[in-house]
């Protein structure tokens, strides 16, 4: 019977994306870059291998201070990297997109009683001030983020404090939700948790992790979980 869940944030509630491309693209315009287009696909790429990097261990804000500086360098152009971090993070805290329905599943989810827990990557201050600003916030019992642990997905040391602090949470009633197969589904996986690979793009898994479930949206979401929650 489930009765807890833990909610990645970044593209499986909260539209990061949405968010990131439009903050990226003003800070590269305001640099002064000719081609923001191709900018913007070059800062994603590095960005993609300096999570890659944070999600094997690596120190985050040492390589996410370089990310902007880096990009920029590439087009002749030297900047600050730490100082536009700082303002990109301004960007981030004030990133309230939401994926559609999600009020609708975590009210449904709430509703028969299950406990919901986030459980994300990231700066403390700018996933609790997005789930404030989004409304979203009122949805969860508790918070586990990766600054305040020290560790980040997939490493099963993130999960430590979950079972420190909710001893009775274990495989047969809880479960990891993400829509990262590298970080969500392995860091659950590596946890002896089951797992929902959201999936709303219909991605080809060609790696060797495997999600317990798969769910294209949140109508599925439920579906599986209420599927789960009448077994004993």
């Amino acid at each position: 019977m489930i009765k807890y869940m833990i909610f990645d944030l970044d593209d499986t509630i909260l539209d990061f994306h949405k968010g990131e491309i439009e903050g990226v693209t003003q800070i590269l315009k305001q640099q002064g870059v000719p081609d923001v287009q191709s900018a913007l696909q070059a800062y994603l790429s590095l960005n993609k291998k300096i999570w890659e990097n944070i999600e094997t261990g690596a120190s985050p804000q040492l390589l996410l201070n370089t990310r902007f500086s880096k990009t920029l360098a590439v087009f002749g152009i030297d900047a600050d990297g730490v100082k536009l971090e700082a303002q990109y993070r301004e960007m981030l805290n004030h990133n309230f997109y939401t994926i559609p329905n999600v009020t609708e599943l975590l009210t449904n989810l709430k509703t028969v009683g299950i406990k919901l827990f986030v459980g994300t990557n990231g700066v403390k201050i700018t996933q609790l001030e997005r789930l404030k600003g989004s409304g979203l916030d009122k949805y969860f019992d508790d918070y586990f983020i990766s600054e305040d642990i020290g560790f980040s997905k997939p490493s099963a040391e993130f999960f430590k404090p979950v079972f420190q602090r909710h001893p009775h949470l274990n495989k047969d009633n809880a479960l990891m939700i993400g829509d990262r197969l590298q970080s969500d589904i392995l860091g659950a996986t590596r946890a002896g948790l089951n797992s929902i690979w959201f999936n709303p793009h219909n991605q080809i898994n060609d790696s060797e992790i495997q999600p317990t479930f798969i769910a294209n949206n949140y109508q599925q979401v439920l579906e599986i979980v209420m599927d789960e929650k009448q077994k004993e």
